[in-house]
């Protein structure tokens, strides 16, 4: 049942940047003030239309980017967000090929028609879906979970998707299959169970004329691709199916290595991708870390062993892919190709303890030097392990414990410097400690929003930026964040040499820019010293000064240059960062994607502000000298706990 957009109490307050009381004042105050349509007495809900109507009257609706408000109108017209993005993306894919729209516009569609045009007349179509696509794919309730674009791009690198044919089994709503377009595939082919996800794939790919084919459908139980081979497979399947077919597909053509078990869907899966490869060809699949070590599992897996099929198994950081918190892992399998012999070693990575972001190229190195050479391995990282070391009684193929320990890991004199290190941090704790007393006069004072701020003429606000598509930039580089590729391509390294791109790990971590511009970036936007950067979506609003220049901002970043005789950097930063502004500025939804149009800033004269922007620079020396004073700690904690259990390191030392 399709119904009409609808808004909570607390949503009118953010989406006017407002506190909650003010919107039941207006209930008061104001008699023409829309009448709930929904809810309860004590949580009523309004149309949002009518809202934002009487809010543009009355001056008070902040300033919203038109895929915010065309989304939050769009996501109720049908009974799921897919469906109704589905129904959008038909018209812009209609409207891109110069067609009239096979079927009758929906009559709830029809009201925003002229916002819709107006966002394809600015964005183009292609770039027009993307903008709502990013936002139907924000966490949410109800949403489905997408492949980060970080892990599908170091998927579709390691699988080598580079002017091949790739399929995708398992398609969702297209992640894997969009990252293999940005890595240069020639033809892409999915199957998807969801049938609204399976059409937001396909409209992707329409949208940009890439050749294939997406159909709807389970595909153990019902192949669409049956009898066909690929270049490449790539895949994020379903965890933990408890009905998937097991009985009738008992003595299925695609069990190349055997029978799969019960309790093995993931298998399942597995066997499904070999049998649609072509000899010599490559499959990625993302599989939960207990595949590598069940005891039902092991037979198969000594089978792909003995085979040559299983290539490489890379341990991932926890978070990864969520909802997922554990480590997952990353399967790398090649069809063998007949009459050759299997290989004499399987790589192991593990890659569990670092950052996905920045370390993809290093994962994605450690592969192509493995596959060039099989001995090729970067001790306590990734391992060549010989078939014949892992074809044991568990058949356990976790890399953590294929990881021989790196001699003089724990060596006293590391422990010492670690420790004088902590120590001298922690002395100089007391003296970046910030000293405040409490106000005379208490937290009164007026506040404006950044929007107004804007307006004003005291601040600009660019960004965030979008990435270009990979036809108008170099091939084979993937960004994550506009930053570090997650698959390192040879023009990713031609680009290593060029400006330092600012990303939003980079922020959150306080770390100086780590990214490289790999030609993807739509805009080139340097930055200045004083600049304020905000990410877009992080698991809480953060500010960062910049304090050098020359750096370009990356993706899904905020940039707030402010006017340095109206407003002062350091104190902007710490009036964004509070936590109203963290309410105040997230999205109606619920997720931790920010508008930052919406934070409040507390009006001050300029040598006021320059008072609390300095006490605001020593809170955040404070915070960095505490980070890396809890990083020390957990090093000499660990190094300690490894010395003692080695023998190296004594009590006493």
């Amino acid at each position: 049942m399709q119904v009409k957009p609808t808004i909570t109490a607390a949503e009118i307050a953010r989406l006017a940047g407002v506190g909650r009381a003010a919107v039941s004042n207006w209930r008061k105050r104001h008699a023409d003030f829309p009448a709930p349509v929904g809810g309860t007495a004590a949580s009523p809900e309004f149309d949002l239309i009518q809202v934002e109507q009487w809010l543009c009257v009355q001056g008070k609706l902040a300033e919203q980017a038109t895929a915010d408000r065309l989304w939050r109108r769009i996501a109720p017209t049908s009974e799921s967000p897919a469906a109704a993005l589905a129904a959008v993306g038909t018209l812009l894919l209609a409207r891109q090929r110069g067609q009239r729209p096979r079927r009758p516009v929906d009559p709830h569609l029809k009201p925003l028609l002229p916002d819709l045009e107006a966002l394809a007349d600015e964005l183009g179509p292609q770039g027009a879906f993307d903008e709502l696509w990013q936002r139907f794919s924000a966490p949410g309730p109800g949403r489905s979970f997408a492949t980060p674009d970080d892990l599908a791009d170091l998927m579709v690198g390691l699988a080598g998707v580079d002017g091949c044919t790739v399929l995708d089994p398992a398609a969702g709503s297209g992640a894997v299959l969009r990252a293999a377009v940005r890595a240069g595939c020639t033809t892409a082919y999915g199957q998807e169970l969801d049938e609204g996800l399976a059409r937001l794939a396909e409209l992707w790919l329409a949208l940009r004329e890439v050749p294939g084919d997406m159909n709807v459908g389970d595909s153990l139980r019902a192949d669409a691709y049956a009898g066909h081979t690929y270049d490449t497979v790539v895949c994020h399947p379903p965890f933990g199916a408890t009905n998937w077919g097991d009985e009738e597909l008992s003595h299925d053509p695609r069990w190349i290595v055997g029978t799969t078990p019960r309790t093995e869907p993931e298998l399942a899966w597995v066997q499904h991708a070999l049998a649609h490869l072509r000899a010599g060809g490559h499959a990625v699949l993302l599989m939960p870390p207990t595949v590598a070590s069940r005891r039902a599992g092991r037979r198969i897996r000594a089978e792909l062993l003995r085979r040559g099929a299983l290539r490489a198994v890379i341990a991932l950081p926890p978070g990864a892919a969520a909802p997922h918190g554990v480590p997952l892992h990353l399967w790398v399998l090649r069809r063998p190709a007949p009459d050759t012999p299997p290989p004499a070693r399987t790589l192991l990575v593990d890659a569990a303890g670092v950052d996905l972001t920045t370390n993809g190229p290093r994962i994605l190195a450690a592969w192509q030097a493995f596959d060039t050479d099989p001995e090729a391995e970067e001790p306590g990282f990734a391992r060549a392990v010989p078939v014949i070391e892992l074809l044991d009684e568990e058949v356990d193929l976790t890399p953590a414990r294929r990881q021989p320990a790196v001699a003089g890991e724990a060596t006293g004199e590391q422990v010492v410097r670690t420790r004088e290190r902590l120590a001298a941090l922690v002395g100089d704790l007391p003296a970046l400690m910030p000293q405040v007393t409490p106000a005379q006069k208490g937290p009164d004072g007026e506040f404006l929003t950044v929007g107004e701020l804007i307006r004003s003429g005291a601040l600009q606000l660019i960004g965030p930026i979008r990435a270009t598509p990979a036809s108008e930039a170099s091939s084979g580089a993937a960004p994550a964040d506009g930053g570090s590729s997650g698959t390192a391509s040879t023009a990713a390294g031609e680009a290593a040499d060029g400006p330092r791109v600012l990303t939003v790990h980079d922020v959150l971590d306080g770390k100086p820019p780590s990214g490289h511009d790999d030609g993807r970036l739509g805009q080139q936007i340097c930055l200045a010293v004083g600049d304020v950067v905000v990410p877009m979506v992080a698991r809480q609003l953060t500010a960062r000064v910049m304090a050098a220049e020359g750096a370009l901002l990356g993706r899904n970043l905020y940039l707030l240059r402010p006017n340095p005789a109206a407003l002062d950097s350091w104190f902007l930063a710490g009036q964004l960062r509070t936590s109203t502004n963290e309410k105040q500025a997230s999205s109606l939804s619920g997720t931790l994607r920010f508008d930052i149009r919406r934070a409040q800033v507390r009006r001050m004269s300029l040598e006021d502000q320059r008072v609390q922007g300095a006490a605001f620079r020593r809170l955040d020396a404070f915070e960095s000298a505490i980070r890396q004073a809890a990083t020390l700690g957990a090093e000499l904690v660990q190094l300690t706990a490894d010395g003692l259990a080695s023998g190296s390191l004594q009590e006493g030392l």
